[in-house]
Order: structure tokens, then sequence, then C-alpha cells
């Protein structure tokens, strides 16, 4: 069953606001049920730090093109910064026309025998943040050097051992001439977080259980999401 006829069914907005400093979102490209919608800017900000590898998706002269990069994010100005391979014909078409980026965090499949509630039909619950932007080749080398190496600090940071950036300078070079650095100012960011949110508290209680006793890596951590955010839903 498709994810916007099981959401239309079961979809009950409800009222109230988090209180917390939130970003005005537009209608948009993607569909959010009001249940479903995140419009704090801290945490969508804070979701791409934690998800970062995300599909960069580009139109131009009529051809789609996706490619899946790491990407960092400027909290400061609001800015998207990343890289491309050279050969790879994306960033030719960086022509002032706007990109989406998608970044995915936890999702699992929900079966409707987890419910109190009957009849009910199967779901997915899963958690999403689309960002719009106009991307920019950035050509300053100074600049790319600085995305690199804030790119292995924050895979590295942590890593026993710890690889550091400390290449021989010819071979850096090379490599830096092997890529195209962009940014992508964030003109409109969407976030979606469907965790059931629309279903009975019971319903829900049960959905966190099953999860929870899930040997699925991806299962435990949409619960431990619904239940780090079920004081928002009630």
């Amino acid at each position: 069953m498709s994810d916007a006829l099981t959401e239309y069914i079961n979809e009950k907005p409800r009222g109230g606001s988090s209180g917390r400093g939130t970003l005005v979102i537009p209608k948009g490209h993607m569909y959010i049920p009001k249940s479903f919608a995140e419009a704090d800017i801290s945490i969508l900000y804070q979701f791409i730090q934690e998800h970062s590898f995300a599909t960069l998706v580009t139109q131009h002269k009529g051809q789609l093109t996706a490619t899946h990069i790491p990407f960092l994010i400027d909290t400061e100005q609001g800015v998207l910064k990343a890289h491309l391979a050279r050969a790879n014909e994306q960033w030719r078409g960086f022509d002032g026309s706007q990109a989406l980026v998608i970044f995915q965090g936890p999702h699992a499949y929900i079966s409707p025998t987890w419910y109190a509630t009957h009849p009910s039909v199967p779901t997915w619950n899963y958690t999403a943040v689309h960002v719009y932007g106009t991307p920019r080749v950035v050509d300053d080398t100074a600049a790319i050097r600085r995305l690199l190496r804030e790119l292995v600090d924050k895979h590295e940071r942590g890593r026993q051992p710890e690889w550091q950036m400390n290449l021989p300078e010819d071979y850096l070079e090379k490599m830096i001439q092997a890529i195209v650095a962009f940014e992508l100012p964030i003109e409109r960011i969407e976030g979606k977080y469907k965790l059931s949110q629309n279903r009975s508290e019971a319903d829900q209680d049960s959905v966190m259980g099953y999860l929870s006793g899930s040997p699925d890596r991806l299962d435990g951590e949409t619960a431990q999401l619904m239940a780090s955010r079920r004081p928002r839903t009630r």
C-alpha cells in the first residue's frame, strides 16, 4: 500500500506547538501531513549533521541526475558544502537552477498486527529532510582545502587510528584537481518525522515495543526516535 494512501487514511491532525523557534515552511514538494511536520530549524540542522550522507538531485536540459555524497552544513550561514568527482558531469549542470538534497534517517516497516485498533493497514515510519537551493561551484583552492579537512575531521574523529590529511603536496594537489567543490545556500527546507503520531497512544506503545525487540538496527533506531519525541506528540 502506498505511503500517501496510508497517511491519508490515518492522518488526524493534532493542534499545539512545540514553543521552540521554528522556521515557517511554505507548501513544498514533499507530502507532509501536519502531524508529521518538523519546522524547528535547530532539529533539522542536527538531523543533517547526524545523517550527512545524502542524495543530490539536479535537473539540466530536462535530464534528472542524482549523486550520493556526504555533506557538511554551516549552521551559521545556512549553507551546505560538498564536492563531486570532476568526471561526474552533474556539476556542469549547475546552471542557476534549484537543486534538491535528500537526507534520510531511521525508518522501519510497521505491521498492522502491532496495532490495538482494527481494521488497519501496513505503513512505513521514516524520517527525512529535504533541502532546496541553487548550487554554486567553489574555485578558491584554500576554501576547497578547508572543505576537505572539515570532512576528514568529521568522519575520522574518534577513530583509532585517526587518519590525518598530511599528504604530499603534489599528491594532494592532484586529488584536488580531480574534484569540483560546491556550496548550496539553503533557500527552503522541509522536515518530516512520520513516527505513528497519528495513531492512538496504545498503538504507538505497541509499535515501539515491537521495533525495540527487533534485531534490525534501523528498527531499534526508529523506536528510540519515537520514544525521544513522544512528549511532542501527545
